[in-house]
């Protein structure tokens, strides 16, 4: 997908937010030992707004939000109750392992949403004035990927699903968990993307062979 920002339009990422999901907050979790993965609020209520806000606070109306995966939980209403509050009138959902209900497309739920899709290609142009444009090109996937097109080249893979916390959120070379629980349960910026990922290496994955390898 091939995205051109307007003059003031802004790009953000997320995923995971899991509204709804009752085991993954404190109040309300069955889980056992749960206390180091269950997000500390007092009511499943509370988590739900939370989320809610912390995106209409940063993600403006005509602002642009790429959702890698794992909207809701809890039933098939939720899916458009979360997105009913949801200010922002562009977001794209890259499917998660607990998105089954938006896969199957179940009552043209995909309608809530701009594009759907298993695995995105990103490809971002963001006018800095007249003459001059910046280019970005992303991998985005709700799955970590070892290895992934033009890794080798600088190529940014983002994607959610693990949960890491902020400390392990980077992963080796120019990967990023943009996953809730890792970003203050806010969505994560173009710009801090960029940032965070200026200061990591290109790094290839280690294997025994690899066919795509220049050979001499």
């Amino acid at each position: 997908m091939k995205l051109v920002l307007e003059k003031g339009q802004r790009l953000f990422f997320t995923s995971d937010t899991h509204y709804a999901h009752s085991n993954i907050c404190s109040a309300t979790t069955k889980w056992d030992n749960a206390s180091n993965m269950t997000r500390q609020f007092d009511s499943l209520d509370k988590m739900n707004a939370t989320l809610v806000n912390n995106i209409n606070n940063m993600v403006g109306e005509n602002d642009i939000l790429i959702h890698l995966g794992d909207w809701s939980f809890g039933g098939f209403d939720k899916i458009e109750e979360f997105r009913s509050q949801i200010n922002c009138k562009n977001i794209h959902l890259v499917l998660g392992n607990h998105d089954h209900h938006i896969e199957r497309n179940k009552e043209g739920v995909q309608r809530l949403f701009s594009s759907v899709s298993q695995y995105l290609r990103l490809e971002v142009k963001r006018p800095i004035n007249k003459s001059t444009t910046e280019k970005f090109i992303f991998v985005c996937m709700h799955y970590p990927i070892a290895s992934h097109h033009d890794m080798n080249q600088g190529v940014i893979h983002l994607h959610g699903h693990v949960h890491l916390p902020p400390h392990l959120r980077i992963g080796k070379g120019k990967s990023l968990d943009v996953g809730v629980d890792g970003n203050g349960l806010e969505p994560i910026s173009l710009d801090e993307v960029v940032k965070l990922m200026s200061k990591q290496p290109i790094k290839k994955l280690e294997l025994p062979k690899d066919h795509h390898e220049k050979r001499i």
